[in-house]
């Protein structure tokens, strides 16, 4: 299955205007962000450590609130899932359990879950290890149940806080292959947050870049390439264009957290 890269005409599904969050201690993490995700776009958040780009994803999930500003979603109804950097798994439960922990939350029994659960599961390719445990997988093989966790709600969102970082090269591009066949499939939109230019250029209709010390949005980036993308595309001229541009815009906005008077 094959989709256009979603142009600025999508329909808005949530819009930040003038957000800014300080954290108790003093630490300001944002200021002024101003930020439009459309239906159906992959969004990568990109920049170094202590941008807010972890902290985009907590006020979109209501794990935090905003200290000025606003967040305004599209409808009344905002179903989201939510895959962290480590999978976060019950070491005690089945594949099953695991994943049908935001059903059982909201009161689903099992026989009301098999069905949903069981569609995940063979949405990540481990329909047949629904009654394994995590100690019996792999790293890769427990991202995609946490993956499968967050799917099985089906969520108008998918947040996505590094999950594939501490993965090797190989497994990682796998997984970054299936994701974008998965966000296809379902028409979902996704906000990705990574430190790698070529991770983000590759995944992404749109790049926003992020600088640090108070996080803010320095540079957007459009990739117009279809999803899903190749081993092609890896190889194409679009794609090392934009890992130039992203590449600089990171550098640049990297070095604006050098403090005045400071050599570069």
């Amino acid at each position: 299955m094959e989709s256009a890269a979603v142009d600025s005409a999508a329909p808005r599904l949530v819009k930040l205007e003038g957000v800014c969050k300080t954290f108790n201690n003093g630490t300001v993490a944002l200021t002024g962000v101003d930020l439009e995700i459309r239906r159906g776009e992959f969004l990568s958040l990109l920049g170094p450590s202590g941008c807010g780009k972890s902290t985009i994803l907590r006020l979109l999930s209501d794990l935090t609130g905003v200290s000025k500003g606003w967040i305004n979603w599209a409808g009344q109804e905002h179903e989201l899932g939510f895959v962290f950097q480590e999978p976060t798994l019950m070491p005690w439960a089945s594949v099953f359990k695991n994943v049908w922990l935001p059903l059982r939350l909201k009161g689903v029994s099992r026989r009301d879950a098999e069905g949903p659960v069981m569609d995940a599961l063979e949405k990540v390719g481990l329909a047949g290890f629904a009654k394994s445990y995590p100690r019996e997988l792999s790293g890769g093989m427990k991202m995609r149940v946490s993956i499968a966790r967050a799917l099985v709600t089906r969520p108008a969102i998918l947040l996505m806080d590094e999950p594939f970082a501490a993965l090797d090269e190989i497994t990682r591009n796998k997984l970054n292959d299936d994701l974008l066949q998965l966000k296809c499939e379902l028409d979902a939109t996704v906000v990705f947050v990574t430190h790698s230019v070529y991770e983000s250029v590759y995944l992404s209709t749109r790049i926003v870049v992020m600088a640090p010390r108070p996080g803010r949005i320095v540079s957007e980036i459009e990739v117009p390439a279809p999803l899903p993308r190749d081993e092609e595309f890896r190889l194409s001229k679009l794609y090392a264009e934009r890992c130039r541009e992203t590449s600089a815009a990171l550098h640049k906005a990297m070095g604006m957290d050098t403090p005045k008077g400071a050599s570069h």
